[in-house]
């Protein structure tokens, strides 16, 4: 059993920043990435940014240059700091845990972020 817990959602302007974090506990597979998917009512959950714990990163072009995925070298604790947001960044965020090749993957309960004046 995988846990994952999210934080750091909240409300902020346009143009401002906000960092989320996140930690998995229990039977951690060896071999696995941490990322952050993204969701509005009425669409699918979408890729924001993973990081495997080689270091190998990835990101949707939308968020390329403003958010930056981090993760602690031998902790499965990964960050997700968000810069110059804006209002379509405004969804519910999900933290994931999944295990390279396939098979397990693990969610957290999701953290709202909302950007609004």
């Amino acid at each position: 059993q995988v846990h994952v817990v999210e934080s750091g959602g909240g409300l902020v302007p346009p143009g401002g920043s906000l960092t989320l974090s996140c930690t998995a506990s229990g039977s951690i597979p060896g071999f696995n990435g941490m990322g952050w998917y993204r969701q509005v009512p009425g669409k699918e959950r979408e890729m924001v940014a993973t990081v495997t714990n080689g270091g190998w990163t990835n990101y949707v072009d939308s968020v390329k240059g403003r958010f930056t995925i981090s993760r602690e070298r031998g902790w499965n604790t990964v960050y997700l700091q968000m810069n110059s947001l804006q209002p379509e960044d405004t969804a519910v965020y999900y933290c994931t845990l999944y295990a390279l090749g396939g098979g397990e993957q693990y969610w957290g309960q999701g953290t709202q972020v909302t950007v609004s004046s």
